[in-house]
């Protein structure tokens, strides 16, 4: 049975006597659905004094991506809650000013771009200045902590969707990559990490005992998360990546598309581990809201084999060649970035950019990004808690 590290926090009597702030979200929940805000109240002999939280809000009730959530009051718990995706993604020294330590309990991805690991290091980043320490509870790695997949960022590509240099998919848990931000990048904070028990780097999350409860809007089961290190790079597009369906980022696709004739050159590639099923769907808002897309739909049939961010590579290739001149990049602005091109800032560099553009074969791009990663693999190893 796998315990959390909010499960093991409370368990130790750590917060006995001290006023916490909480980073969370309707995901920071136990075994039994119950939040972890509730778990701290019941619990007692502490007090929260603040609540924060990441993009989608605290209560993860804004759909789409790129929307500020503002500042509110929990009417129930009586305490303000603060938004870290809105002028404020950074606490300030008056938010922390009243607690006696921080506690984070967000659950991550696997992927460099998922916003909520930036959300902590800026935690890290203020409560270092504020002399706060601060407790990061840990939560499994839903698509497993084994494999480290594609390119790297690169210097001058940081954004509120890579601040470090880390691969697509890091194969880290969020407790450790909160260790390897501290250290590596020289945040400074007084870190604690309150680790799982009976958690295994080869598991995905079907194979604990957890719920899974959506961390965003658009990340509503483990398929969605498995092939997101991939499918995410569709942001950087005018494609449609399937938001405004019940399958976003497993379908992808535009109206000029024929489904039948661009699943069948995927397919071709045979890649281990996946199948591309033509597709025709209507998403019911964003991108192409209302108009007939053809595509195709990701179905992962090995997910120890299958490779996310090279089928995503193939497919952005594919798409390209099949319509260069109705293919189109995402404009800025992304994510706080008003210059560089969304697809740059999400691939870490203008690489992935160049080489579709140029019609490299998917696998030369994969080769390209393999020495970067090697080396990332070596750091991450000294930063990793479970065997």
């Amino acid at each position: 049975m796998t315990m959390l590290g909010s499960e093991r926090l409370l368990a130790s009597d750590r917060l006995r006597g001290l006023r916490v702030g909480l980073v969370a979200n309707p995901a920071s929940v136990d075994r039994t659905f119950t939040h972890v805000a509730d778990r701290f109240r019941r619990q007692g002999g502490f007090t929260i004094n603040a609540l924060f939280g990441p993009q989608h809000g605290f209560h993860a009730n804004l759909q789409d991506n790129m929307i500020e959530t503002p500042h509110a009051h929990d009417a129930c718990r009586r305490i303000p809650v603060y938004s870290l995706y809105s002028e404020t993604r950074e606490p300030t020294q008056a938010m922390l000013q009243d607690l006696d330590v921080l506690v984070i309990d967000l659950q991550d991805v696997g992927t460099r771009v998922y916003t909520f690991i930036y959300t902590m290091a800026n935690c890290l980043k203020a409560a270092a200045k504020a002399g706060l320490p601060v407790i990061v509870c840990d939560r499994p790695n839903p698509i497993a902590g084994v494999a480290v997949e594609g390119p790297m960022l690169r210097a001058g590509f940081e954004s509120f969707v890579g601040l470090f240099p880390i691969p697509m998919r890091h194969g880290m848990t969020i407790g450790e990559l909160a260790r390897l931000f501290n250290d590596t990048f020289g945040l400074g904070a007084t870190l604690e990490i309150s680790a799982m028990s009976d958690w295994r780097r080869d598991m995905f999350w079907d194979e604990t005992d957890l719920p899974w409860v959506l961390p965003s809007p658009n990340m509503p089961t483990l398929d969605t998360a498995i092939v997101y290190p991939g499918q995410v790079l569709f942001e950087g597009t005018q494609l449609s990546e399937g938001r405004g369906t019940t399958r976003p980022f497993e379908l992808v696709g535009a109206p000029w598309i024929n489904a039948e004739r661009f699943a069948s050159v995927l397919n071709g590639y045979d890649f281990p581990g996946v199948h591309f099923r033509p597709v025709y769907f209507e998403p019911t808002f964003h991108k192409f809201g209302r108009e007939t897309c053809g595509g195709c739909q990701v179905h992962v049939t090995n997910r120890h084999v299958f490779r996310p961010v090279l089928a995503a590579a193939a497919l952005l290739k594919e798409f390209h060649a099949a319509a260069p001149d109705r293919f189109k990049w995402r404009e800025p602005p992304y994510e706080y970035e008003t210059i560089k091109q969304p697809i740059d800032i999400l691939a870490g560099s203008t690489d992935l950019r160049e080489q579709v553009e140029a019609g490299v074969d998917p696998r030369t791009m994969a080769e390209s990004w393999e020495a970067e990663t090697r080396a990332f693999d070596a750091v991450r190893r000294e930063f990793l808690i479970y065997d």
